[in-house]
Formats: C-alpha cells, sequence, structure tokens
C-alpha cells in the first residue's frame, strides 16, 4: 500500500492545528509526512498520553469537516513568539539562503485562519478531504535527532483516501503487532532488558539461549565447510589500534568512552577486523597461504544512542557472525563468489526473504567520512560491479552508503515492522592493509599487500533471531525452536515414567520439557501451545501398556500414535533436513 504523500502532510498540519487549539502553549517542531503517515513534534507544557489521542482526533475531525483551504503565505503572516523550534529553522534557512515557504489553513469564505506553518509545501487544496485517518501513537524524540537537544513528543499518524484503505492499513497494523519480536520475545520468555544491566544489554532467558546457541552450532558447520579458521580475540583493544584503522576517527560518537587502566588506555571494541589483523600479522604469510580465512563469534560494543535502541534491532552488546578474509589481489571475484554462495546457503536455510540487495558506494564529495584515495576506491566498486554481473545479480547502486575503507554489497530484509534492516554484507577493503603495513611473499619473493573482505554471515545474533522470530511469529522450524518436545503425564502416578522419557530424549539432544504441575491437563496442553511447543507428548496408562506415545503436533487439533523408535527417527530427521 502506498499512502498519499501531500494528503498525510496536510494531515500533519491539522494535527498541528488541533493541538494548538487544545494545547495552546505548545511549541512545535517538524512534522512531515513518511513513507506510511505523518508524525508531528511538540514540546508540551505536561506530558500527554496515549488516552488523549481520541480527543484529539476528535477535534481534527470537527476542524476537517470545515473545509480549511491550504494556501501559500509570506513571512508577515507568521509569528515566531513561542515557537523556538520554528524560529531556529527559519534563521538556518536564512542563512544557508534556502527558499522559505509558509503555508496557511484558511476559510475563504469567513476569512478566519485556522494556521500557519513554516513548511516547504506539497499538500491537498481544502481539509475536507482529510475523512479517513487514524493517530497511531505517542513516542520521544530528540530534536533534530541529537540526544543532546531537548526531548520532544512526537504523535504518529495515518491518514488514506478511502475508509477500506484506512481499514486495511490498520489491518496490518495488527498483524505487525502480533509479528513484533519485542512483543513475541516477551510471551515466549526468551530474552529480557532491565535498568540496572544498562540500557541496550538484552538478558537472554533458557529458551533464547537454546535458540542463540541452535545458530551459533549451525553458523560453526558452515564455516568450517566454507574453509573458514574459528579465532577468539580480546573483546578490548588499545585506543592506539583504533587510531591506526581509522575506526575511532570515523565512529567515536558510537564506542564506549575509553578505559585508562595502568599504562593503557582500553576500548570495548566495536567490531573485530583490527584484531584479526593482528592474528595475520603475528607471523610471515606466503601468497601459497591465502586466502586466509578468520571467523569469530565476536562479542562488540557501539554506543547507541538511547532513542535509538529497539528490541533486540538495536542494541548496545551484540554477538556479530563475523568473518575477515585475506586474499591476493588476483583471488577477490573467485573467493567473493565463494561467500555469495556461502551467504545465500544460511539465508536459504533459515527460510531468511531477502528484499533486495544493495551496491554502497561512496561520495566523491564527502571527504570527511570516506578515505580519499580515488584510484584505490575506483578499483574497488568497479570489482565489485563486475562481480555482482558475472553472478547475474540484480541490485541497486547507493551513493554515500559505504563504509569509511571501501565499498560493500548488502542484504537487505524488510522487518514486520516494515523497516529495512541490512541482514548480510560482504565488504571490500584495500585500506585497512596498507595501515597495518600488511604483507605476504609472492611468487617472486616480493612483499605484495593483500586484500581484506570483510563478511558479515547474517549479521548479529540479536537482529537476526528478531527477524526469525518476526517472519515466523515465533513459530520457529524444530530444529531451531526452544521447545521442541513436552512431555506430559496425566496424573501423578506417571511422573516417574514421564521422567525416564524425558531422559532419553534429552540423551538424544532435544530440546525438552516435562509438565508435572498440579495443574488440569488441558491447561497443560493449551500452555504448551501457548509457548509454541512443537511436539505435546501424552503419557496415559494406556501409552505404558502398549509403549507407545501419542503426540499432537503444533497447529494440528488431532493426536497422532508412534512407537518411541518412529517418534525419534523422525525427529532426527526433522533436525537432520532443518526442518
Amino acid at each position: 500500500m502506498e499512502a498519499n504523500k501531500k494528503l498525510n502532510h496536510s494531515a500533519s498540519h491539522l494535527l498541528a492545528a488541533a493541538i494548538l487549539k487544545l494545547y495552546p502553549n505548545a511549541k512545535l517542531a517538524i512534522g512531515p509526512a513518511i513513507e506510511e503517515g505523518f508524525y508531528y513534534d511538540f514540546e508540551f507544557e505536561n506530558p500527554i498520553l496515549e488516552s488523549d489521542l481520541p480527543n484529539i482526533e476528535k477535534v481534527m475531525k470537527e476542524l476537517a469537516k470545515e473545509g480549511y483551504e491550504m494556501r501559500k503565505v509570506g513571512i508577515e503572516q507568521y509569528s515566531f513568539e513561542n515557537q523556538p523550534y520554528k524560529k531556529e529553522l527559519y534563521e538556518e534557512f536564512k542563512k544557508e539562503g534556502k527558499e522559505i515557504t509558509f503555508f496557511q489553513y484558511w476559510n475563504p469564505k469567513t476569512k478566519e485562519i485556522l494556521f500557519t506553518d513554516l513548511c516547504a509545501g506539497g499538500h491537498i487544496e481544502n481539509s475536507r478531504e482529510i475523512k479517513y485517518f487514524k493517530l497511531l501513537g505517542i513516542a520521544g524524540a530528540y530534536w533534530r535527532g541529537d540526544s543532546k537537544n531537548k526531548m520532544l513528543t512526537r504523535i504518529y499518524g495515518t491518514c488514506w483516501e478511502t475508509k477500506d484503505e484506512l481499514a486495511k492499513y490498520l489491518d496490518i497494523l495488527r498483524e505487525r503487532k502480533e509479528r513484533d519480536h519485542r512483543k513475541i520475545g516477551r510471551d515466549l520468555n526468551l530474552f529480557t532488558f532491565n535498568q540496572l544491566g544498562g540500557q541496550g544489554f538484552p538478558f537472554w532467558l533458557e529458551d533464547g539461549m537454546k535458540i542463540h546457541n541452535a545458530i551459533r552450532d549451525y553458523v560453526l558447520k558452515l564455516d568450517k565447510k566454507f574453509g573458514f579458521r574459528e579465532v577468539l580475540t580480546p573483546h578490548f583493544g588499545e585506543k592506539k589500534l583504533y587510531e591506526i584503522s581509522g575506526h575511532w576517527a570515523h565512529y567515536q560518537d558510537t564506542m564506549f568512552a575509553p578505559i585508562k587502566m595502568d599504562n593503557e588506555t582500553l576500548v570495548a571494541r566495536p567490531m573485530t577486523c583490527p584484531h584479526h589483523i593482528i592474528l595475520f600479522n603475528s607471523t610471515r604469510r606466503s601468497y601459497k597461504d591465502l586466502p586466509i580465512r578468520y571467523s569469530e563469534q565476536s562479542r562488540l560494543y557501539r554506543y547507541e544512542a538511547s532513542g535509538a535502541l529497539s528490541g533486540l534491532e538495536r542494541v548496545r552488546g551484540m554477538d556479530l557472525t563475523e568473518g575477515h578474509i585475506f586474499v591476493r589481489p588476483d583471488q577477490i571475484r573467485s573467493e567473493f563468489k565463494h561467500l555469495y554462495k556461502m551467504i545465500l546457503q544460511a539465508l536459504k536455510d533459515f527460510n531468511i526473504e531477502i528484499d533486495h540487495i544493495s551496491l554502497s558506494l561512496r561520495d566523491p564529495q564527502d571527504t570527511q567520512k570516506f578515505f580519499q584515495n580515488d584510484e584505490m576506491w575506483n578499483k574497488a566498486e568497479n570489482d565489485l560491479r563486475e562481480v555482482l554481473g558475472e553472478l547475474n545479480i540484480k541490485y541497486k547502486e547507493f551513493i554515500g552508503e559505504a563504509a569509511f575503507y571501501g565499498p560493500k554489497v548488502d542484504f537487505q530484509v524488510k522487518t514486520a515492522l516494515n523497516r529495512i534492516i541490512t541482514m548480510s554484507t560482504l565488504q571490500l577493503d584495500f585500506l585497512l592493509p596498507s595501515r597495518f603495513e600488511m604483507k605476504f611473499v609472492d611468487s617472486n619473493e616480493q612483499f605484495v599487500t593483500p586484500v581484506l573482505i570483510h563478511r558479515g554471515l547474517i549479521g548479529t545474533y540479536e537482529r537476526f533471531i528478531a527477524t526469525l522470530l518476526e517472519q515466523t511469529k515465533g513459530v520457529l522450524p524444530f530444529w531451531l525452536s526452544p521447545r521442541q518436545i513436552t512431555i506430559i503425564p496425566i496424573n501423578d502416578e506417571l511422573n516417574e515414567k514421564a521422567q525416564d522419557l524425558y531422559n532419553e530424549f534429552l540423551d538424544e539432544d532435544f530440546n525438552v520439557n516435562i509438565d508435572i504441575r498440579p495443574e488440569r491437563i488441558n491447561k497443560k496442553i493449551r500452555d504448551a501451545q501457548i509457548l509454541k511447543t512443537k511436539f505435546i507428548v501424552v503419557i496415559g496408562k494406556k501409552e505404558i501398556e502398549t509403549n507407545t506415545l501419542s503426540v499432537r503436533e503444533y497447529g494440528k487439533d488431532d493426536s497422532k500414535t508412534y512407537s518411541k523408535e518412529e517418534f525419534v527417527n523422525y525427529l532426527k530427521q526433522l533436525k537432520k533436513n532443518l526442518k
């Protein structure tokens, strides 16, 4: 669904008009149309609540019916009194020589002026067109996105051209809410956060760790298959390490402050590439040794703005499925194809749907963000274009989105909340090998600088698990499920038999639970279903006498009878086939 930008932009102005009618001392910030609606940022004297939105909505509807027209006016029609944010923008635009425009809701019959705003334009003609809208929620937003500024109140809304479109969109929102990994994580007891543990640092609960470990086991096997050597490097690095690499200059704002102890200045690492370079440089290398592929399940720390933290999608402590590959220049293309095949295999096995593939390039005009070496950039970007062409990969180019050291190919996924996130990445780097004076001996006994390829297989465990939960609604395949089997004896007399069966499943390396609570059978079954248990095994007198298992599979109403051997073999096959 595509929202009408002009309609939503005008709806944001109507929202601001209603706010000033209800809260005359409110200060206005900005109110743009966005992909699926609009928002407006305000500073209120006293906080407003979600429960205030219906009343604001009611006033908006009353105003819309009056038939106010939108017209462009001059600055003489606007007063900056009590509007410091608007004044700041006006002064900035004026200093930069930008065109400054104002738009106004007014009634041509009565000459009444409802609302005037500093605005770039793009509106409908009459407020009566704003019929089918809904205010969706409230959030905090720093003025201009800077955590050093005041926190404002952002009101989100959406407006559509027809009643049916609005209803359809609200259904989509309800579906997204059901898919929100934060809700699923709470419902299934997978992870939690606590202020005492620090903002943005997740606590993994038992079932969450089972998912985490299943993914880790898979990644380690795939790494071995594709020739990676698993390593483990320190969580900290000397500040000088990141100064040499360039990360300190480019990412200092998102790195934790250094810790000074003894004669060292240590930094919690935000990435692992400099550490893997140290490993490469720890001994003499020959051209025969390359490619050298290091992999690490890297614990990283990044100081994300508190307002940007979002469940597992954006955290401050994360585990990354990281890899760094050191190659000869003549190996770039073959290695890129090798790694591309690896990433496709991983996404296929996890049933992750790719929205698009992006080729992120530098902006030659941005001399601050990107290392200045035209020859290096041109070669790196052309190499990636040619490889993508040889692989017949459709991709989109994005100027200015490269890493400071080189271009990258990103595998982009759309989340249930309609955000695009990078799932996997391949990045080409000629810069860091040069900065760290990396060398290998070629066939002519000459020292040559290798090329570095950064590989993010499935991104961070945190973001990847968030995506899995949203795409599956928490109904994970058997091999990933933290609750593969729950055993329920029908009475206390069978608890011992149930415990024996529990131990047998445990020996077969299944995620198994046993429910011997003093509760009704129906409640136990319902609770197991709520927790998305893949198979519920009910043990009764009949099952003991016939040496069989009565099994109910998740999502099915009827039970099926298995011999124990048949059931175990069936489950082993599911795990083997990643089902």
